[in-house]
């Protein structure tokens, strides 16, 4: 212990920030992981947690953990893409179908992600995604054209929300995440789109009427850390955190999962009426315009490789289920 590369009350105090707001299924399994992760390194690593958007919007955070002020967070795609615009792709309007679908791309193309965080200066702890993405209005929705009249929000500066609606040739209002309660009170907006667990942890559905029971994509969300302060760990310390964050965050992901079914009866309960696409047509026009949308995202997030390999491990993996006879 004489030669021992830190000295034994050596800590680090992890800074880690969130949108996720205190007492939410997402800060409850990041205390969980900061106590075990705590336990395991002898209170050599700790987290210190800033929830509910306390350090501002996830471009603010990002801009912070450069900074040094920060060095980790838990982000929704708007924020992976400040760090990464390729991982956006996961993030595309009518990519995934089915809960198959998203866990079978994340995990065969899981290695190449990594790569690219690593590349930026970040290390991936683990995969927790947002959940599926529905349409919230005060005007029921069935067909493309039932959106024109709506005064949709959009999150400012995302490039996927731009590129999906501009496809629905719609004319969004763009805003901050921060700034849509107060816009829905004042009646700028009545028009959004969050996962069911999002719309009432942040109290929107209380300004909304209708949701489009058609997803429009699937959120994703990351746990990250700036590589400059995972290398000043210990080997074993960085094993340590790498190997609960994997299982805390599969945990996660499946309790949002979970989460999100729920939202989805608690909504219906609160009185939002979920409405059904016009007829099988709809749901086609609206899957063309989400590849219409992933085309025009090509070299500004992705590449066309990355699209290419990305659709044709789904295509494959359709075809599997449909010859099982499974789908």
């Amino acid at each position: 212990m004489l030669f021992s590369s830190q000295p034994l009350n050596a800590q680090t105090l992890i800074k880690f920030a969130t949108l996720a707001p205190e007492g939410s299924t997402w800060m409850k399994v990041m205390r969980q992981f900061s106590a075990e992760l705590s336990s395991a390194t002898q209170g050599r690593v700790k987290f210190k947690f800033y929830a509910g958007g306390v350090s501002g919007d996830e471009k603010d955070v990002s801009r912070k953990i450069r900074l040094g002020q920060l060095h980790s967070a838990g982000f929704t795609g708007v924020g992976l893409g400040e760090i990464a615009p390729e991982i956006r792709i996961l993030d595309t309007p009518f990519l995934f179908k089915t809960p198959a679908e998203i866990d079978h791309v994340y995990s065969a193309f899981d290695a190449d992600f990594r790569k690219i965080f690593e590349s930026r200066g970040y290390i991936l702890l683990g995969w927790a995604e947002v959940g599926n993405v529905y349409l919230f209005s005060n005007s029921p929705v069935t067909k493309p054209e039932d959106l024109k009249p709506v005064k949709m929000w959009i999150w400012e500066g995302d490039p996927i929300a731009e590129a999906t609606f501009s496809a629905l040739k719609l004319n969004p209002i763009p805003l901050s995440i921060t700034d849509v309660m107060t816009s829905l009170q004042t009646g700028m907006i009545n028009g959004i789109y969050a996962s069911p667990l999002s719309v009432l942890a942040l109290q929107w559905h209380t300004k909304m009427k209708y949701a489009f029971s058609l997803s429009i994509a699937n959120a994703s969300g990351a746990v990250v850390i700036s590589k400059k302060l995972f290398n000043t760990l210990s080997k074993e310390d960085r094993k340590t955190m790498t190997a609960i964050a994997d299982r805390q965050l599969k945990n996660l992901n499946a309790a949002s999962r979970k989460d999100n079914k729920k939202s989805i009866a608690t909504l219906k309960k609160e009185k939002i009426t979920f409405t059904n696409p016009a007829s099988p047509e709809i749901v086609s026009s609206f899957e063309k315009m989400g590849a219409q949308a992933r085309l025009a995202l090509v070299g500004k997030l992705y590449s066309k490789d990355l699209l290419d390999k990305i659709e044709a491990a789904l295509k494959q993996f359709r075809a599997a289920k449909t010859v099982g006879g499974r789908k």
